[in-house]
């Protein structure tokens, strides 16, 4: 029997390369180390869409990048916006999967954003194989890691289909970044790079699960991004119940890792949790979670539970909320009750979801075409 035949493999997308790998790749074509400086502008300051669209490059080198690289590795195969303007990305891979990240407006309660901020919810994984019992990213189960180029290539496809710059970044999509910390690192520096997408180190927030040997090696990371945690359980018991990540890392080897992550850092870490009703909205938990908060001298962002199809839990009512925020900020902890964006077109926290390739045929309408000019890491 004739076995089948394997698909070829994607090219790699310039969009993951670094200067130094430009000019590795340069001298192993023989080409000046000036053309190396060249294709750096051209993939990051000047967007070009083709290889082909570098012009200052010779005919033969174009072509013999195009036999090696391509400059995106992902169309945007559907958006839905909701009534306060938040925007969901459905991302089509070059495999075939898809990711989606999700465009945030004006948030000033994120992690002390300016009111002028937009903001982009990242995706680092295809799935996520961490099973957190309130989100929808992992009902589909882990599939493979993003490269550093598919997790780039998400700012530049929503900047180029928004046309505005996206000036700050949440890495809090679908997957748990610090379980693809090589690629997602190596994305940071490109979206950081003066001569990458040149956005603040200080303007990008990782979050996790929990992965404290991971915390702890980030935190010797040399760039002052920060760092946000799903902690979603005060106590080892009720974390456990929503988080199994906790079985393996529990709070007191979460909290040992935020310690010197704190030794390392100045700016504030924020305790991410999600208010469930029945489950984790006690008034007990948020004794725990201020004396727990205020050991690390963390913000806590508190968020109601998003409705996830398949997943029976409730949000409390706004009363609860509200006695819940009050004990946090009685104790002397600062506190945000998020009643988040985006609830209406599935894309608040815990709404991630791989329905197309569930479902494929979802599309209603191809994307209409847009056309800006991207000049200096940003939309003009």
């Amino acid at each position: 029997m004739t076995p089948p035949i394997s698909p070829p493999r994607a090219l790699p997308s310039l969009l993951g390369l670094k200067p130094e790998e430009v000019a590795e790749l340069m001298s192993s074509l023989g080409e000046p180390a000036f053309r190396a400086k060249q294709i750096i502008e051209w993939t990051y300051a000047k967007r070009a869409p083709t290889i082909e669209a570098m012009s200052s490059l010779s005919k033969p080198l174009r072509q013999s990048l195009t036999e090696r690289y391509v400059t995106r590795c992902m169309t945007i195969a559907k958006v839905t916006g909701s009534e306060d303007t938040t925007r969901k990305f459905l991302l089509k891979l070059n495999d075939g999967r898809y990711v989606e990240t999700v465009l945030i407006p004006a948030n000033p309660a994120l992690y002390g954003g300016d009111s002028d901020r937009r903001t982009l919810c990242v995706s680092s994984q295809v799935g996520c194989a961490y099973d957190c019992k309130f989100c929808a990213s992992g009902l589909a189960g882990f599939t493979r890691n993003l490269t550093a180029a598919e997790i780039v290539e998400q700012i530049v496809q929503v900047e180029a289909y928004a046309g505005e710059r996206v000036d700050n970044l949440v890495f809090m999509g679908m997957g748990e970044p610090l379980a693809n910390y090589s690629n997602l690192t190596k994305a940071i520096e490109i979206l950081n790079a003066e001569w990458g997408i040149g956005i603040g180190a200080r303007h990008m927030t990782v979050s996790t699960s929990g992965l404290a040997p991971q915390i702890r090696k980030l935190a010797d990371f040399p760039m002052q991004i920060r760092l946000a945690i799903s902690l979603h359980g005060a106590s080892d018991e009720v974390r456990s119940r929503i988080m199994p990540v906790n079985q393996k890392h529990n709070l007191a080897e979460l909290f040992d890792a935020l310690q010197y992550w704190r030794s390392k850092r100045k700016q504030h870490i924020t305790l991410e949790y999600i208010l469930i009703k029945d489950v984790n909205d006690m008034i007990a938990q948020a004794h725990l979670l201020a004396k727990r908060a205020r050991s690390i001298h963390a913000k806590v962002n508190l968020i109601p539970y998003n409705t996830v199809d398949g997943l029976a839990w409730e949000r409390p009512s706004e009363a609860q909320q509200d006695a819940f925020h009050a004990v946090l900020t009685a104790a002397g902890v600062t506190a945000t009750l998020r009643r988040e964006k985006g609830h209406d077109i599935a894309a608040a926290c815990g709404q991630l979801r791989l329905k197309q390739e569930t479902a494929e045929g979802i599309i209603e309408s191809p994307i209409p075409e847009k056309r800006i000019t991207i000049g200096a890491g940003a939309a003009a």
